[in-house]
């Protein structure tokens, strides 16, 4: 069980704040997670980029077979990989790529061996080998054991985690390699799924030491960088190739979430799928959020990558919030490209968010909006209502259709084909119609961020960012000890841009009993209709937690209020 202690005390007043634009602020006592970051090429500390990669092709380290050289130096996509004393001197954190089945990536011992040659081309004009082959794999496998048992590697604490199974382009495992290889060469899914299911398992027991000790496990330090619904050559046969990863014990990542309304809504293995209803759904008990393992993704391709961008402030806020609604808790960046530097605020904050869960998180926040996910107009092995179009993004903090009042209808701000035509139309913030009697916003907040009672007098804050159009105002109502309360409202001044109001509220009742079984209620005032396009509710005081049912280890459901 979990549970809050409240402290008692006077109610202040419930007070209203406005800033133009977006409010990223936090409270003071907010720290970064353990187990999460940022990582990239180069440690940035300037930028909070702590982690570098370790880079090494299997021919740098296996020349010859039996061999291992901690001297020799390699270069892919021409970059220049030192050696392994050189690139794992020092004590500073690193993460881990395995080069392996590249054409020149493999040593030339193990394709005469196993007599294995190019079956496909990569996106970098990298010949690829086939990683599937049973005796390509059986040698890979003691590359595994040799960097990662031999060397120690797996258990060192430098080594925060690693890129799995080291296969096709920059290593991410896509399927047009294996597309390729089932056009030219027959290859099967019967014969890749023959060799993906155990070679996963394969690492995973590398990774744990190959004993039966559960004390000296790291799997969870294996990131899988294949992804749901894999665009492979087998139809739904592959589809869920990942989850399955994870399922073994891997971590997961992406790649791509600069384009955040695509092939990134129905995601079994980060435990986020799209319910009945177009909304985003997570199973907070999912193995993959455990805490230990990484959940990442890499957001650096903006105006870079074969991408451009018009509103660069727009694409790297929406991909920072769609990896914060998967739940990740690892990114990574480039400054540049990234444009760390010219947004300073949204990274900051992105980094305090990540890796948290809702019991310990500062916030909980719903970015209002309806987008489609054309990856689901052709593939419709999973639909629901209004397919391909997606609800919100949601953390904790869910919006709700209540009628009569709380039916809502898309905001004015439409974006398309932003940063590519895939990532479709999106319509970003929600609206009220007061001409038609719906004048009302609800939300209704995860049982696990309160535990469904008061919290510390004066702890909560609730920040809606708002279209500041038009005469008149809105309020929030909330359940309080004395019924339904309103905030005092806050006036439109008809700018025509966004702005972010500040409510407190002191005295709120996290219960449920507002229509609809929500938590808060954003009511137009009129006569102009409220536009909101982002909700975040934030404690102000660290909560204060008491576990009785070990449920951060994952072996007990969450407690019941």
């Amino acid at each position: 069980m979990l549970l809050f202690e409240a402290q008692a005390g006077a109610v202040p007043e419930s007070t209203v704040t406005d800033v133009a634009g977006d409010d990223w602020s936090l409270p003071v006592w907010v720290t970064p997670t353990p187990n999460s970051g940022f990582f990239s090429e180069e440690a940035a500390a300037g930028f909070n980029v702590n982690v570098r990669v370790a880079d090494f092709t299997w021919r740098q380290l296996q020349p010859t077979q039996g061999s291992f050289s901690q001297t020799t130096s390699d270069a892919v996509y021409g970059m220049t990989f030192p050696s392994w004393n050189t690139q794992l001197a020092g004590s500073d954190p690193i993460w881990l790529r395995l080069w392996v089945s590249g054409d020149d990536w493999a040593p030339q011992w193990v394709k005469t061996l196993c007599g294995v040659a190019v079956v496909g081309t990569g996106y970098e004009n990298d010949d690829q080998l086939p990683i599937w082959n049973a005796c390509f794999w059986q040698q890979a496998r003691e590359l595994f054991r040799q960097v990662l048992i031999v060397r120690g590697l797996r258990s060192d604490p430098r080594l925060k985690f690693l890129y799995a199974p080291g296969a096709f382009t920059w290593c991410e495992f896509d399927y047009d390699i294996p597309t390729q290889a089932a056009a030219g060469f027959g290859l099967t899914f019967a014969t890749f799924d023959g060799w993906f299911q155990p070679a996963m398992q394969h690492l995973v027991d590398i990774l744990n030491g190959e004993n039966a000790d559960p004390t000296d496990d790291f799997a969870w330090k294996l990131v899988f960088t294949g992804e749901d619904y894999p665009f492979g050559p087998w139809d739904t046969q592959d589809d869920l190739h990942a989850r399955d990863a994870v399922t073994k014990g891997m971590g997961i990542r992406t790649g791509i979430t600069e384009v955040f309304n695509f092939h990134l809504s129905h995601v079994p293995a980060y435990g986020t799928t799209i319910a009945a209803d177009g909304h985003m759904t997570t199973d907070e008990t999912w193995r993959g959020l455990d805490g230990r393992r990484v959940v990442a993704t890499e957001n650096e391709c903006f105006n870079d990558c074969g991408f451009t961008v018009t509103d660069t402030a727009y694409a790297v806020k929406m991909a920072n919030l769609k990896a914060l609604q998967l739940r990740m808790n690892w990114i990574y960046v480039v400054p540049g490209p990234s444009y760390m530097a010219e947004y300073p605020a949204l990274w900051s904050w992105t980094r305090l968010e990540l890796g948290k869960r809702g019991y310990e998180a500062p916030d909980a926040w719903a970015a209002l909006r309806e987008a489609e996910d054309t990856y689901w107009t052709d593939d419709t092995s999973h639909t629901w209502s209004g397919a391909p179009w997606v609800k919100n993004l949601e953390r904790w903090l869910r919006q709700n259709d209540v009628a009569p009042e709380g039916l809502v209808r898309r905001g004015t701000d439409v974006r398309a084909n932003e940063p590519a035509p895939e990532n479709g139309t999106a319509y970003e913030g929600l609206r009220t119609q007061i001409a038609l009697g719906r004048n009302s916003i609800y939300l209704d907040l995860d049982e696990r961020f309160f535990a469904g009672g008061v919290v510390d007098a004066g702890g909560v804050e609730v920040k809606v960012t708002y279209r500041d159009s038009g005469t008149g105002s809105f309020r929030i109502d909330y359940p309080a000890t004395g019924g339904v309360t309103s905030t005092a409202p806050q006036a439109y001044t008809n700018t025509g841009g966004w702005r972010t109001a500040t409510f407190s509220l002191p005295d709120a009742l996290w219960n449920d009993t507002l229509a609809g079984g929500n938590d808060l209620r954003l009511v137009a005032t009129g006569p102009a209709d409220l536009e909101a396009r982002f909700v975040r509710v934030v404690r102000l005081t660290r909560p204060r937690a008491i576990f009785l049912d070990a449920f951060e280890s994952g072996t007990a459901g969450f407690w019941s209020p």
